[in-house]
């Protein structure tokens, strides 16, 4: 099954993982729904990380030395 791509943004996906963090935190779904929830949430996490490395990686490559070469920066 192809997943279809999301057209979210980065602030929109956190967000919406806030708000099952707060509805799971809250305990009052039934099971089934917390696991739904749940799953939901481990996607917006990945979709999350995945706006976050990839705008690292554009930072690396917009990140110059004063010779015009390209110089990675660590984030850490």
């Amino acid at each position: 099954m192809a997943e279809k791509k999301s057209t979210k943004s980065f602030e929109q996906t956190m967000q919406e993982l806030e708000e099952i963090v707060e509805t799971l935190e809250n305990g009052q779904v039934e099971l089934d729904q917390a696991l739904a929830l749940f799953e939901k949430g481990i996607k917006l996490s990945r979709a999350s990380q995945k706006f976050l490395d990839q705008a690292e990686q554009k930072v690396t490559r917009l990140t110059q030395e004063e010779n015009g070469e390209i110089k990675e920066y660590s984030f850490e």
